[in-house]
């Protein structure tokens, strides 16, 4: 679930500036999950676009994300992968609750690439808060002429739609995303809306919670 890279540079000490970042670091330049991200201006010539410009670009969404000690995430899974670089935190794991295998996060410098299709859930046994740049992979999308146009939403009112979507059927969107068979990703609101061959669709195993509705495209 989670591999080190190559990608390598040097942390520097941050003595605790980790205070408003309630936003990504960078700005979309189209489509939220296809288009490169660019790095906002105010970060320009900063620590932070020296640590972006270590990854490969193009990539998505960067954000610093700060667990505070004692604290944990909802199981949960994602259709994109992430790249992950610790800068602070003690006795901090990603979790692969399939598996129930823990990943140390450790500051090494390195970058992280995590398989985030695993259902996983992150947790701070340390005293300090965790901190790390998480940047989203782009998605993929197929070259494949014949696809269906597919819309998903809840079958009823559900107070945590989100966490069945996130556990039923993001595994599903993530490998077929890594396959190359999907394209025109799109979430808003409770619906999820994305074209893939019908074909495809027979390894997408739905509950009552869910309806789907598939559309052939002319």
């Amino acid at each position: 679930m989670l591999e080190r890279t190559d990608y390598k540079v040097n942390i520097p000490k941050f003595d605790g500036l980790f205070q408003g970042f309630k936003t990504p670091l960078n700005e979309p330049t189209g489509n939220f999950f296809y288009d490169p991200w660019l790095i906002k201006d105010k970060y320009v010539g900063t620590v932070w676009e020296k640590l972006l410009a270590s990854l490969p670009q193009p990539h998505g969404e960067a954000r610093v994300i700060i667990m505070e000690p004692g604290s944990s995430y909802m199981a949960h899974s994602d259709i994109d992968n992430r790249w992950h670089l610790n800068i602070q935190g003690d006795y901090s794991y990603l979790i692969d609750l399939t598996t129930l295998q823990m990943y140390e996060l450790k500051k090494d410098g390195y970058w992280y690439y995590m398989d985030a299709g695993k259902i996983h859930t992150a947790s701070n046994y340390g005293s300090v808060p965790r901190v790390q740049l998480v940047v989203r992979e782009l998605l993929t999308s197929t070259d494949s002429s014949e696809l269906s146009q597919v819309t998903i939403k809840p079958a009823m009112p559900q107070y945590d739609y989100r966490y069945k979507f996130d556990n039923q059927i993001s595994p599903w969107l993530n490998q077929v995303n890594k396959e190359n068979k999907i394209k025109d990703f799109e979430y808003k609101d409770e619906t999820v809306k994305f074209k893939i061959p019908v074909t495809e669709l027979s390894g997408l195993k739905l509950s009552k919670d869910f309806r789907i509705e598939v559309a052939s495209i002319p």
